[in-house]
């Protein structure tokens, strides 16, 4: 236990005002954590974009523009979006409350295995970035690597999403300063190269306006477009990761949708031009960014030290680190979606839950788990990987604006009106283009999967759902025949004096008291209360009722959120006081504690207050005991169920 405290760090206190403070991020950080999976994408989607081109690298600027001019009208989409849901869920949120249900879940479940994918992608291509300057005998090793890897970040990312970020705030930073000046460099080193190529272009350009013509040329930089859209993937991340932004959340996340933004437009049209300027071809051996690199810095030579070389390893190897940094959206944006469905019933509501360190722990599990089956499946392949990844990408995206844009359409009042539309609407049209070209150019490189593994997510959530209805129904059943019972038998009001009387008389120490277990007031709780005062009907004259207010992901979002919940879970407590002292005429009291883990929790408090009331006898009702009692049962041995405990009037001992 010590040793997994170590490697985890130590719990977070939630009645420590400044938790939030430490577990939010502000702008800078938020880009990190989240803006580093649309920053990694330039490493693999300009690229790809370009070889799309063929021989015809001209249109280049043609695709940088549109590329550049994509970012921002996405971002701009997103940054409305965070207006209008400033509590996260992004994507299923929007979609669930203007397209109904049935689109929030498709739209959630396709976001789920995109995270998971993002981890994967991210992993293995960042781990052959770093192979590629090791041995070739090492090869053999980098699924290994990348497996290992994921693993690091399960554990980084259990001990906390700020401490994850700021560990891997140093590659975020030399990635952006190497780009930085590999892109401004080449542009400005080779500023009189620009006449000559200009020339090249018009005559390019020409010969095929005579060949194919304008339409030709419209197909080519559109299919090049669309099989480039890797380049916009993780700009929804942000929308997802709301909760995790720092107070003002709206300001918090429009300020790192535009860094975020802002970086991904110049770094993708910038390698764009650069590609352009230096007339680089395609190479199956090595990246076309380690080329640009090489063909910018191999002659750099200081005092007969070769810094250019230096500067090419340090770019790359920051390249190939950053996409380990783009794994963390994954790990941060995925559970808190994953937690949001859970908390309506879409996913076990496990997810929702919270652990000692404020972290989202299974729902990193799951992220983390599915990575590396996906790795394994593939073999770390990156090109299959980033075809998986991009259609449930712009499925999501397309899903977010055409609610958006729906919503718009129903406002007449809002002078926002136009701009949004016209904002939503582009959005809706670009990303269904790259979603079905994608979709169907590449179904038989691993499309087909995504579509299959997506939908099977989706038959789950339903299932899931199906089971918390009935579920919920059979409580509801529960509670009203109780309730019922309960008006025809339970004890009737005590005189005012009486119950005065009650109100009055203190706890006593020494006294047989019965501490009762509940959960919210309901018909099951004072029906365990009435059973107790008729299997001992001489034995207690006081209670004790206990409750833990357990704080989930969805409780988790600042102090007033905090302070609701115990005043929701005090007020159920308070119930339960009167109406052992108005209709037993017993000394009542509560206590609470707020936590994360109800077990646990509840334990410490049994424990606590049987240092109080050493004559105590806990007992917990349960729909499903079978026990001779009828209905409740005694707790006597720590994590162990009410139902399989025996009762006895000397008390609990632990």
């Amino acid at each position: 236990m010590q040793s997994l405290r170590v490697l985890l760090g130590k719990p977070k206190d939630l009645r420590d005002t400044r938790v939030f403070q430490h577990m939010t991020l502000a702008a800078f950080f938020a880009w990190v954590g989240l803006g580093a999976d649309g920053l990694s994408s330039s490493a693999y989607g300009p690229e790809e974009a370009f070889r799309q081109l063929g021989e015809h690298t001209y249109l280049a600027i043609a695709l940088a523009a549109a590329m550049a001019a994509t970012v921002f009208i996405l971002c701009s989409s997103y940054s409305r979006i965070i207006e209008m849901f400033p509590t996260g869920g992004g994507g299923y949120l929007v979609t669930s409350k203007l397209l109904g249900a049935g689109a929030g879940v498709v739209s959630g479940c396709a976001l789920m295995v995109d995270y998971v994918l993002t981890i994967s992608v991210s992993v293995a291509a960042g781990s052959s970035a770093i192979f590629a300057f090791l041995p070739p005998e090492l090869e053999p090793f980098k699924l290994g690597f990348a497996l290992a890897m994921i693993v690091v970040m399960i554990v980084l990312n259990l001990r906390g999403v700020k401490e994850s970020v700021l560990a891997l705030t140093p590659i975020f930073l030399t990635f952006l300063i190497t780009h930085v000046v590999l892109i401004v460099g080449v542009l400005t080193v080779h500023l009189a190269d620009v006449a000559p190529v200009s020339q090249q272009m018009g005559e390019s350009f020409s010969r095929d306006l005579s060949t194919i013509g304008l339409g030709g040329m419209a197909l080519i930089v559109a299919r090049a477009y669309a099989l480039g859209g890797g380049t916009y993937t993780g700009i929804e991340a942000i929308s997802n990761g709301m909760g995790m932004m720092r107070e003002p959340r709206v300001q918090t996340g429009k300020r790192t949708m535009l860094l975020m933004g802002s970086s991904l437009a110049f770094t993708a049209a910038g390698l764009l031009l650069a590609y352009l300027l230096l007339d680089l071809r395609p190479s199956p051996d090595q990246p076309m960014n380690a080329t640009l690199a090489k063909e910018f810095a191999a002659s750099w030579h200081v005092g007969g030290m070769d810094v250019g070389y230096a500067f090419v390893i340090l770019t790359l190897l920051s390249e190939g680190a950053l996409l380990f940094v783009a794994a963390q959206s994954g790990f941060v944006a995925g559970p808190a979606v994953l937690a949001t469905m859970a908390i309506d019933s879409w996913f076990p509501r496990q997810f929702a839950v919270l652990s000692e360190q404020l972290t989202i722990r299974n729902g990193i599990y799951l992220m983390g788990g599915g990575a590396l089956a996906t790795l394994l499946y593939t073999r770390g392949d990156v090109h299959q990987l980033v075809v998986m990844y991009s259609i449930n990408v712009f499925l999501a995206f397309t899903m977010s604006n055409l609610a958006m844009t729906r919503h718009w359409l129903g406002v007449r009042d809002d002078a926002r009106r136009g701009r949004a539309l016209a904002t939503h609407a582009s959005a809706v049209a670009v990303c269904a283009t790259v979603l079905v070209t994608t979709s169907v150019q590449k179904f038989a490189e691993g499309g087909w999967l995504t579509i299959v593994l997506t939908s099977a997510v989706v038959w789950l959530a339903y299932r899931v759902r199906a089971h918390y209805k009935a579920v919920g129904e059979k409580v509801r059943k529960l509670d009203e025949s109780l309730q019922a019972e309960l008006a025809a038998s339970a004890p009737p009001l005590r005189p005012a004096e009486e119950a005065a009387e009650a109100r009055a008389v203190a706890m006593d120490p020494e006294a047989p008291t019965a501490v009762v277990l509940v959960g919210g007031y309901s018909g099951l709780g004072v029906h365990t209360l009435l059973e107790i005062t008729r299997i001992f009907p001489t034995e207690f004259r006081q209670a004790v009722f206990i409750s833990a207010a357990i704080v989930d992901t969805g409780a988790f979002k600042g102090v007033s959120e905090l302070d609701a919940l115990r005043q929701n879970v005090e007020q159920g407590l308070g119930r339960y006081v009167e109406f052992a002292r108005a209709r037993l005429g017993w000394a009542a009291d509560y206590d609470l504690v707020v936590g994360t883990d109800a077990v646990f929790e509840l334990e410490r408090m049994c424990r606590q207050v049987y240092l109080r009331f050493p004559r105590s006898v806990f007992f917990a009702g349960s729909s499903s005991c079978v026990n001779p009692p009828g209905g409740i049962g005694c707790c006597t041995t720590r994590r162990r169920s009410p139902c399989s405990a025996a009762c006895s009037s000397t008390g609990c001992r632990w």
